[in-house]
């Protein structure tokens, strides 16, 4: 009893952790965007790296693309069948909070190249297409944070903590670095995958407790 208990305050730990540290992330982009300015914070991550950097962070943000869901979902199959209605809910979830807040809340948020006039000194890559409209929040860092969560919650690795974090703040990142967001738009979809994850953990609880045989 004392060792499953131990193994349950672990991972409560390890998601609490977590969650913390895309909080904190999501509360430093948005706030130093607000005191700063939103396109001076931009210009100061949206900096050329060299090719090498173009050529990574144009292949590390499709890690982020709705796409990785199915990689994600066919994972979950494997190994924690049981555990569906949590991808389920937050693959739905996440989905339905950005495009909502994108379409109907900030309908006419425009892009780092549509909304900034010295369009030569923003840094882009050669053969990235720029969106235009829908900038706020940011659906790739969305499901990048949400799958980081996720992986935070089931994985028994220690490593998933600090290492996802580190791939989810790339994906953010490249956000920025690839012209398609502005910093404060990546603090959103943090803050997207957070009520995401932590509703889906409650319609995973409700699930597992009416999955229980009843006692008579």
């Amino acid at each position: 009893m004392y060792l499953m208990n131990s193994i349950h305050s672990f991972f409560h730990r390890k998601f609490t952790i977590a969650i913390v540290l895309t909080l904190l992330s999501a509360c430093f982009l948005i706030t130093v965007s607000f005191v700063i300015g939103k396109n001076d914070f931009f210009f100061l991550l949206n900096i050329d790296l060299g090719i090498l950097s173009d050529y990574f962070f144009r292949f590390w943000t499709n890690l982020g693309d709705g796409i990785i869901w199915i990689l994600v979902t066919i994972l979950f199959f494997i190994y924690e069948k049981r555990k569906f209605p949590l991808l389920l809910s937050t693959l739905v979830l996440s989905t339905l909070f950005t495009q909502v807040t994108k379409r109907f809340i900030f309908p006419e948020t425009l892009r780092p190249t549509a909304a900034i006039d010295n369009l030569p000194s923003i840094h882009t890559v050669p053969g990235v297409e720029l969106a235009t409209l829908h900038s706020f929040p940011s659906g790739h860092t969305a499901t990048a944070f949400s799958i980081f969560l996720l992986a935070c919650i089931l994985s028994k690795k220690t490593w998933v903590l600090p290492i996802g974090f580190v791939c989810a703040w790339l994906v953010g990142y490249s956000r920025i670095y690839l012209a398609q967001h502005f910093p404060i738009d990546v603090g959103g979809g943090m803050v997207v995958a957070v009520l995401a994850v932590y509703i889906s953990l409650t319609i995973q609880k409700r699930w597992d407790e009416k999955s229980q045989p009843k006692r008579t």
